[in-house]
């Protein structure tokens, strides 16, 4: 029996899975070499992880330890697994990651979420649907549609936030390096998200990070690229 679990969102279809924050620590599980089973979780299902104290996934149980929040998970993978390959590559590492970290919460995710964010509420399961959209609509002040409205000319916009991005990627092959680590794993969750859930194609097959996030997907067995969504 598997030791871990992780609460996962899931839509319609339990096996599409699209939360950017549990991709994040679905990766970092498999960075660590550690074996987890994956449990689909709703936005309507807080019962379901009420152990964790509040409503929200990831949530990691690992024995009798229960963590939530994508981050936390990160911390807790280090020091729980210190023999294992590091997430943060040691010196500074996490202090730099938090860096990522509160720039994809600003910047990227926001800018992604407004592209996709219809393409999100059509595969949400039938009781998920209305949660959604009246959550999403009010933080951010108009109906899905209207943000999906130009969206390929809004793309635009958010392929020019992705400059230091492709910047990055163009003297070196990952964030952490010569090898992925949690700032990967941070950044790629966004654009895995947008794969599972949506048709709209975000990069330029010429993009630094397209090539970059094809890399991403072949990683651990290709694992987020075996993954339920549309091509890459």
């Amino acid at each position: 029996m598997t030791a871990i679990t992780l609460f996962e969102l899931a839509g319609a279809e339990p096996d599409r899975r699209f939360s950017p924050y549990c991709w994040r620590s679905r990766m970092a599980l498999a960075h660590k070499g550690l074996e987890v089973e994956g449990v689909p979780w709703r936005f309507v299902e807080k019962e379901r992880i009420a152990m964790s104290g509040q409503g929200a996934v990831p949530v990691l149980v690992d024995g009798g330890k229960v963590v939530h929040d994508s981050w936390n998970i990160a911390e807790y993978l280090e020091h729980a697994y210190p023999d294992r390959p590091s997430l943060f590559g040691g010196g500074h590492g996490r202090e730099l990651s938090r860096f990522y970290n509160n720039w994809a919460a600003s910047v990227l995710l926001p800018g992604l979420f407004r592209l996709i964010a219809i393409d999100i509420v059509r595969h949400l399961h039938e009781g998920d649907r209305d949660y959604f959209r009246k959550a999403r609509e009010a933080r951010f002040g108009q109906s899905l549609e209207a943000m999906a409205e130009g969206r390929e000319e809004k793309v635009k916009g958010l392929r020019q936030s992705m400059q230091p991005m492709r910047a990055t990627l163009e003297a070196q092959p990952y964030f952490g390096g010569a090898a992925p680590l949690y700032a990967d794993y941070i950044l790629f969750g966004a654009f895995q998200w947008a794969r599972c859930i949506s048709p709209f194609r975000l990069l330029e097959e010429s993009d630094p990070v397209h090539a970059w996030r094809g890399r991403m997907l072949l990683l651990f067995g290709g694992l987020a690229g075996s993954a339920k969504g549309y091509p890459a």
